[in-house]
C-alpha cells in the first residue's frame, strides 16, 4: 500500500492566536508585527489579505493599503504553547509526525487511516478537533508523498482539505504558477520566467537541463522530479522519544472535582496503553492544566522507580493535580511520562498486560461519557486504535 501523508497547516496562525487573546479582533483586518518604522508583517488575517497585505510586507505599505488596519504586537509564548498543543493533538493519532515550523507538520497516516470507513473522515475529524479544541483553523493536504501533501494543503485556505494523487498532477499541479511551487524562491522564479517557465507544468516538461542548472543548481533533477509529482524524501523523526503523553480538551470549562478526577483516571489508562505499546517505563511524571483563559500550569515530579501501569500513573497524577489546581475552570488536562529506564522490558513480565485492562478502560470511558455528556471530546475509537 502507498503511503498516506497529511500536511497540516494552521491558517494565519499568529493572527488567529491573537484573536484568542482578544475576541474583539475577530473579523477585522489585523496584522501581527512590531511597531517600528522598519517592521514588516509577520502574519495578516484573511480580512487584511483582501487588501493585498501579505507576510514580509513593510508595515508602512500595509497601512497605506488599509487605513483601518490594526497592528498587534506578537506574543510568542502564546504561540509556542498553542503550537505544542497542536502537535500533541496530531500525535494522538500517530507517533510518525515531523514538525517543520511552529504552525505546520507532516504526519504519516498510512496505518491510522485504515481504521476509518471513509478515508476523508480522518481529515475532517482532525480539522474539527483543531478548530473546536484549539480554536484554530487549519488546512490539510493528503498525498502519497511529502511534496504533494504540502502543495495540496496550500490549494485551499482557510479550512481546506485537498487530496492530490499522482494521477492528478497534470490536472491540479501543472497549471499553477511556478512561484507557487515549494522549493522555488521569490528570487528564483523571475529567472525561470525569463526562459519561458511560467507554470509548474512548464518546468516538468522543460528539456534543456543545462540551462535549468544555471538557475536551480545541484538540485535541478530533484526539483524536476517533484514537478512531475515524484518525491522520495522521508519524514525526519526523533525516534528516541523523550516523553509519551496524552491529553483531552473539554468542550466546556469544568470546575467539578469529580469530573476532573474521572478524566485523570481515564487519561492514566490511555497513557498506560501507549507506554505498553512502546515498551517504555519512566522515572518522571508531569501534568498539564490549561485554564479557561488559556494559561497553562505544568508540574512534574521525580519517582524512585519507573512506572507504566495505569494505577501508578493515576496515583501520582492525581497527587500533582490536587496540589496545583487553583479550582479555576479547566479547559484541558494532560499527563506525560519521561526519563525512560534503559532496562530491556521485553524480557520482563512487566508488560504482560492482558486485554482485560483495555476492556476496563473502555468501561471507564463509557461511564465517564455518560456522566459528562458532550463536555469532553473522547471517542471509543481512540481506544480501539491503541489495541494492538
Amino acid at each position: 500500500m502507498a503511503h498516506v501523508y497529511f500536511h497540516i497547516d494552521l491558517n494565519a496562525f499568529f493572527a488567529n492566536a491573537e484573536i484568542l487573546r482578544d475576541p474583539e479582533l475577530k473579523g477585522k483586518p489585523i496584522i501581527v508585527s512590531g511597531t517600528t518604522r522598519r517592521s514588516v508583517v509577520s502574519t495578516a488575517s484573511y480580512e487584511a489579505r483582501k487588501f493585498g497585505i501579505h507576510s514580509a510586507m513593510p508595515v508602512s505599505e500595509a497601512l497605506h493599503l488599509c487605513k483601518d488596519l490594526i497592528i498587534v504586537e506578537p506574543h510568542y509564548s502564546l504561540y509556542s504553547e498553542l503550537s505544542k498543543d497542536f502537535i500533541h493533538l496530531i500525535q494522538s493519532y500517530t507517533d510518525i509526525v515531523e514538525q517543520v515550523s511552529i504552525d505546520e507538520c507532516y504526519a504519516d497516516m498510512t496505518e491510522v487511516i485504515k481504521t476509518y470507513e471513509k478515508p476523508l473522515d480522518l481529515a475532517w475529524e482532525i480539522q474539527k478537533r483543531v478548530l473546536n479544541e484549539l480554536k484554530l483553523p487549519c488546512s490539510i493536504g493528503i498525498a502519497p508523498n511529502l511534496f504533494l501533501a504540502k502543495m495540496a494543503s496550500d490549494m485551499k485556505k482557510p479550512l481546506g482539505i485537498t487530496v492530490l494523487r499522482k494521477r492528478e498532477v497534470k490536472e491540479k499541479l501543472w497549471p499553477l504558477h511556478i512561484k507557487e511551487m515549494r522549493g522555488i524562491g521569490i528570487k528564483t522564479y523571475p529567472y525561470l520566467e525569463d526562459i519561458g517557465i511560467h507554470t509548474i507544468g512548464d518546468l516538468a516538461n522543460f528539456t534543456n537541463i543545462n540551462e535549468l542548472e544555471t538557475i536551480l543548481g545541484k538540485n535541478t533533477e530533484e526539483i524536476i522530479q517533484r514537478a512531475n509529482g515524484e518525491d522520495d524524501s522521508e519524514l525526519s523523526l526523533e525516534y528516541d522519544m523523550k516523553s509519551i503523553s496524552v491529553s483531552e480538551t473539554f468542550l466546556e470549562d469544568v470546575t467539578d472535582y469529580e469530573e476532573l478526577r474521572g478524566l485523570i483516571r481515564l487519561l492514566s489508562r490511555r497513557l498506560s496503553q501507549r507506554l505498553y505499546r512502546e515498551k517504555k517505563a519512566g522515572y518522571s511524571i508531569s501534568i498539564r492544566i490549561k485554564y479557561h483563559d488559556f494559561i497553562n500550569k505544568d508540574r512534574s515530579k521525580q519517582l524512585d522507580y519507573p512506572i507504566w501501569q495505569g494505577d501508578d500513573i493515576f496515583v501520582n497524577a492525581i497527587d500533582l493535580f490536587e496540589k496545583n489546581w487553583t479550582e479555576e475552570p479547566v479547559r484541558l488536562l494532560g499527563i506525560a511520562i519521561s526519563k525512560f529506564t534503559d532496562e530491556n522490558y521485553d524480557q520482563l513480565s512487566l508488560f504482560d498486560e492482558s486485554l482485560s485492562k483495555m476492556n476496563e478502560t473502555k468501561s471507564v470511558l463509557h461511564d465517564l461519557n455518560k456522566q459528562l455528556g458532550s463536555k469532553i471530546l473522547i471517542r471509543a475509537s481512540d481506544l480501539d486504535r491503541d489495541e494492538e
